[in-house]
């Protein structure tokens, strides 16, 4: 039995190095994934020197004074006084942008805000560059101090965001590395051109921050914590709500009464339906149901209009039109009502929570406001036109979902903060 035994380990002992010697050295599917992650790299690498161009600005923008200050009060005569006031209002500027950095960057999201940082600070530099006198000067650099005091605080929460956990530490310090070489570049530069010419130094980087912000993603947060509210909003919910009755009466309807009746029916039972399935179906495949439903129903009703405008099938035009609507407002309680919200409370981290959920409900309401208010106009437009481009909306939430939005059943918080941070 003991010699058997140890037969048998040697013959398994052999399969299996046999089977590690017929392996490839190198997996295909390894090899896959590999390059999927070098290209997650690529992009990651390629946003942090777009954003850092921003702490270059940084940089420049506190150096310049320190070369420039004979050159300047020569050729503009200014006292000292003045040029002191050219020289700090930077910190003015850049305290106010500061404070209004965090909401401008949750409400237009962190390239918006680089964006407009760098539009700001081009302006303030080309204020110097054609400067005669004090005030020129000092609304220039006060511009500058503005966009540097918004940038000194986006930057490095972008670049945080979309960066993997063991590469944040590292190109998170890369900010800092860029404002001191911002700094560099200007004292030395500044010694060898005059002050006019010392502008492009602050220009360049702007305008690369600019160009590069077109090609880079948004941050992952930001992009579906907004996102949803905007596509919820924007697919024409309250438009149809508030209106209902002008709606169906627009459609054929002698009155919206029927419909409305019908609404309030449909609203309950399909939210509360939702809410069973939120946890068992998932968010995603209730987002992408919904937001099919959606675009579908404004298809159905679009359609409807367009028939009663052009005189064609008048027995149908009502059918379709509550038909229409009710499956609009059906697959919208399903899960593009409701669920955006659960996943604001489930994305943003503890310690931003609720900045981040007051800006993001501001977009919601913000949402709300204009389609309610241009839905009458749009109508009185082309009622047909109206439906239609809801139904655009609504589609494009479908490309949105399935792009962007994770899903989070069944996860603990702490388990979708460490997913968004490593996917980021």
């Amino acid at each position: 039995m003991g010699l058997d035994g140890d037969l048998e380990n040697g013959k398994c002992i052999t399969q299996t190095v046999l089977e590690e010697i017929k392996k490839p050295l190198i997996d295909k599917s390894n090899e896959s994934v590999t390059d999927q992650d070098g290209g997650s790299i690529t992009m990651v690498l390629l946003s942090t020197f777009v954003a850092v161009c921003g702490s270059f600005e940084f940089g420049t923008c506190m150096g310049y004074s320190a070369p420039t200050q004979a050159g300047i009060r020569e050729d503009l005569g200014l006292s000292l006084a003045e040029y002191s006031v050219f020289g700090s209002i930077v910190t003015i500027g850049a305290m106010i942008g500061a404070i209004t950095s965090g909401p401008i960057a949750d409400i237009s999201g962190r390239k918006g805000a680089m964006r407009m940082s760098a539009i700001i600070c081009l302006v303030g530099w080309i204020a110097v560059y054609f400067a005669q006198g004090a005030l020129s000067l000092d609304i220039g650099r006060f511009c500058t101090g503005y966009g540097i005091g918004v940038l000194s605080y986006v930057v490095p929460v972008f670049i945080a965001e979309i960066t993997p956990k063991n590469l944040r530490g590292g190109l998170t310090t890369v900010n800092q590395l860029m404002i001191c070489t911002g700094v560099s570049v200007a004292f030395i530069v500044g010694t060898l051109i005059n002050w006019r010419l010392l502008v492009l130094t602050g220009l360049i980087p702007c305008v690369i921050l600019l160009v590069g912000l077109c090609f880079i993603p948004e941050s992952p947060r930001w992009l579906v914590g907004v996102g949803l509210m905007v596509f919820q909003q924007f697919g024409g919910i309250n438009g149809i709500l508030f209106y209902a009755s002008e709606t169906f009466v627009a459609a054929g309807f002698s009155s919206g009464k029927l419909g409305t009746v019908a609404m309030g029916c449909v609203q309950i039972p399909i939210t509360a339906l939702g809410a069973m399935l939120m946890d068992k179906s998932g968010r995603r495949p209730l987002l992408m149901f919904s937001s099919t439903g959606t675009c579908l129903g404004c298809l159905l009703t679009g359609t409807s209009m367009f028939l009663k405008t052009h005189g064609m099938l008048p027995d149908w035009v009502p059918i379709l039109a509550l038909s229409g609507i009710l499956l609009f407002l059906g697959s919208f309680s399903l899960g593009m009502g409701a669920v955006p919200w659960v996943m604001m409370s489930e994305i943003f981290p503890i310690n931003i929570k609720g900045m981040a959920g007051s800006l993001v409900t501001l977009v919601n309401w913000f949402g709300s406001w204009a389609v309610s208010f241009t839905f009458n106009f749009l109508m009185s437009w082309s009622s047909s036109g109206t439906l239609f481009l809801y139904a655009g909306v609504c589609a494009l939430t479908i490309v949105f979902v399935a792009k962007v939005v994770p899903e989070t059943k069944g996860r603990t918080l702490e388990e979708i903060q460490a997913d968004m941070n490593n996917n980021s």
